[in-house]
């Protein structure tokens, strides 16, 4: 950050805070008196000897009411004013007692705030023209303001109005948008004042306590832009001991820096009527005048009324397009959650409506992100830079919904992402899963029209100069998208609920199809069970019998009966061996596990030496890596290990040398085993038939083996928390690995 960057925020901030509800001084086309619950005099500002022709510090202490015209009851007058009035109230008018007989009477407004009784009294303009009686104008504009279409349509029949009732030589109306940015949508001016409709303000021409100010005080009149200010004397409340309040005080004066931007505009009057909707100031009226002009108490009123109307006329307009625009934002809310229930997964149901899909947020692309896979639809970055998004989502970790109308400026981490896009849009569907659903703004490049060149200056004093040009100066903007509405980003979290809500609904399904799964299961376990075990004996019965008649009558045999009596021994061990695996397979639902603490290298050693008689034609080269302890049951974790070592002992003997790696791959919260061999492996399309029972991707003339040992494998893994899976190249081997989880106690 440069010296002259840091000067000018320093500037600004000063600027902002600026204490203009308590300038110290009044404006002084009338005076100023703060009265205790006595009427005595606390403060008053110090033209008022100009009225009353006594100095201030004469008049501090002494009763206000005596230095009225005895025919003035001001106890009386202030029994109008409502108990919880704050703003100024016109209670009457008076005379004052040292005033000569043809002096003009003096108007009254009265206000209590900080403690105290504000009066400020103006003289009554004796200026009364035609158009002096101002209901029928208000009548005629209140009556034909509903035939407006358009919000623009009201502002421009508003500045007109207020015109013809002040006679300002130039008002213009303008709003406000989200960063305090001010565009001109309505002007009526007369010849030879400079035009600013379609141009813009920018924010910092009215500082954050003037517009909350602007907010509560809904209007503001300077006569005469070369004022000497009056002050107040004393300079505290003396309720308070502080700067009197001044927030709602008609004649407040106001900051000198306002009054040198409205020289440098060529205004000397001016008078702003706030726009407030919602109760957040939406936009002002403001009138400008290039000579010093008044504006009597009746005229502002009726400027007020005009105002207060319009107000809640933008508000009904608004109301009523924010009503319409939730109406088509929930149909389309509707479309996509009718879509999801008819469809499997909530990702099936939303790409089966890509068009419903963009509508919803107005934007060219979006993506629905899973923890398997990324779907795009329309115009979006590339699949690499939407996950590192939602990388970037996931580990901000904040508000479930996040949006910007310009990811250069705010996704500093992914420049990348701003060449694809410039808004984004995204919801979180998930606290626990990076699951999202993403909406992409392309960027939106625009030239704005400003009123003079927004850039600030600072003065020797350290304080912001106003500008002195207000002649259009074209500025263009670019990486910004179109600003993402309240409206859409409240109806993705209404659509993240919904989705949600099918989620549940869809996991209750499940979890009532998995207790009638587990039930049969249990079922079908039984019956294997009953049925293994049953057919155990007349299998055994048939091997041996087929055994015996071999040796006792083998002799009285054909060929052909030696070689039928050989198959029915193979077949009956085959079906044997088969019924003992049916039987352990099913057992290992039924079975508890025991968990203990285990030495997978003890198991593969033991193994390694079981299997080495049936090893010794054939040259296996072992790579075994040191295994790290795990928490299982001994005898499943030995009968895992045992099917994956005996499978790759198998699938390898077409290889000379084979060659068998038994390894581990540690992870934060799981430990990893594999057994890789080089072997004949499979076609990765047929990954997932592994694991299932009686699943065979090999012929059983070339491989022996009942196909069960894999879905026994898996059974047992996942019994233990774990996962299981397999890669395999055609005639290049395959590895199977599996995990548990890691346990405290052994990390």
């Amino acid at each position: 950050m440069t010296i002259a960057s840091t000067s000018l925020d320093q500037a600004v901030e000063h600027c902002a805070q600026e204490p203009i509800q308590v300038p110290g001084s009044i404006q002084p086309q009338g005076f100023l008196v703060v009265l205790d619950d006595d009427l005595n005099i606390l403060q008053a500002s110090a033209n008022i000897e100009q009225w009353l022709g006594v100095p201030v510090t004469h008049l501090l202490g002494q009763a206000f009411p005596d230095r009225l015209d005895e025919r003035d009851h001001l106890a009386d007058l202030l029994d109008t004013l409502p108990t919880e009035e704050i703003f100024p109230f016109h209670i009457g008018d008076v005379r004052l007692r040292q005033g000569s007989p043809g002096q003009a009477p003096l108007r009254v407004l009265a206000h209590r705030h900080d403690q105290v009784l504000i009066l400020e009294l103006e003289p009554c303009r004796n200026n009364r023209t035609r158009q002096d009686d101002y209901y029928p104008l208000v009548r005629a504009f209140v009556s034909t303001l509903h035939q407006a279409t358009s919000i623009d349509e009201l502002l421009q029949r508003s500045v007109q109005q207020i015109k013809r009732i002040t006679g300002f030589g130039r008002v213009k109306a303008y709003r406000f948008d989200a960063e305090g940015t001010g565009t001109v949508l309505a002007e009526d001016a007369d010849p030879g004042y400079p035009q600013y409709l379609g141009l813009c303000f920018p924010a910092s021409d009215i500082p954050r306590q003037a517009r909350a100010l602007y907010r509560i005080n809904r209007i503001r009149v300077i006569e005469n832009a070369n004022y000497q200010p009056s002050p107040l004397v004393p300079a505290a409340n003396p309720r308070t001991g502080a700067a009197l309040d001044m927030s709602f005080a008609s004649l407040r004066s106001v900051s000198p820096v306002h009054l040198q931007y409205m020289r440098n505009m060529g205004t000397l009057a001016s008078m702003s009527l706030s726009i407030v909707v919602d109760d957040q100031l939406w936009g002002l009226v403001s009138c400008h005048h290039e000579q010093p002009r008044a504006v009597d108490f009746r005229t502002r009123t009726a400027c007020e009324l005009l105002a207060n109307v319009l107000s809640l006329q933008i508000e009904a307009h608004e109301s009523h397009n924010h009503t319409r625009a939730l109406l088509t934002l929930r149909q389309r809310i509707v479309q996509l959650l009718a879509s999801m229930a008819d469809h499997d997964s909530v990702s099936q149901g939303l790409l089966a409506q890509p068009e419903v899909m963009l509508r919803f947020a107005d934007a060219t692309g979006a993506a629905i992100i899973s923890a398997e896979r990324c779907d795009l639809i329309g115009h979006t970055p590339p699949p690499a830079l939407v996950n590192a998004l939602v990388h970037w989502l996931a580990q901000r970790g904040e508000d479930l919904v996040f949006h910007t109308d310009n990811v250069r400026r705010d996704i500093e981490l992914l420049p990348e992402l701003a060449t694809h896009a410039a808004g984004v849009l995204a919801v979180a569907i998930s606290q626990i899963h990076s699951h999202y659903l993403v909406w992409f703004r392309p960027e939106q490049a625009q030239v704005v029209n400003w009123a003079g060149r927004p850039d600030k200056q600072v003065g020797p004093q350290g304080n912001l100069n106003p500008r002195h040009s207000f002649e259009r100066w074209q500025e263009e903007v670019r990486g910004f998208s179109a600003p993402w509405p309240a409206l859409v980003v409240e109806g993705a979290l209404e659509l993240r609920g919904a989705v949600l809500g099918i989620v549940l609904r869809k996991a209750e399904e499940l979890a009532q199809l998995a207790n009638e799964l587990k039930r049969s299961n249990k079922e079908l376990e039984a019956f294997s069970y009953s049925v293994s075990h049953d057919l155990r004996a007349p299998l055994r019965h048939i091997a041996g019998y087929s055994e015996l008649l071999g040796e006792i009558d083998g002799e009285h045999l054909s060929e052909r009966g030696k070689r039928f009596l050989g198959h029915i021994e193979e077949a009956a061990q085959f079906a044997g061996t088969l019924v003992d695996n049916l039987l352990n397979f099913s057992q290992m639902g039924r079975s508890a596990l025991r968990l203990s603490e285990v030495d997978p290298n003890a198991l593969v050693e033991a193994i390694r030496t079981e299997l080495a008689p049936d090893l010794a034609e054939r040259e296996v080269v072992w790579e075994v890596a040191e295994l790290p302890r795990v928490i299982a049951d001994p005898a499943f974790l030995n009968m895992v290990l045992r099917n994956l070592i005996g499978n790759a002992i198998k699938y390898s003997r077409v290889r000379h040398p084979a060659r068998i790696q038994i390894g581990a791959v540690p992870h934060p919260h799981e430990v990893e085993l594999f057994v890789r061999d080089n072997g004949v492996g499979f076609d990765m399309a047929y990954a997932d038939k592994l694991f299932g029972v009686f699943q065979r991707l090999h012929r059983l003339e070339e491989f022996e083996g009942t196909g069960i040992g894999l879905a026994s494998v898996r059974r047992i893994i996942e019994r233990h928390d774990g996962r299981v899976w397999a890669e395999g190249r055609l005639d290049q081997g395959a590895s199977f690995h599996f995990t548990l989880p890691r346990h405290p106690q052994l990390a």
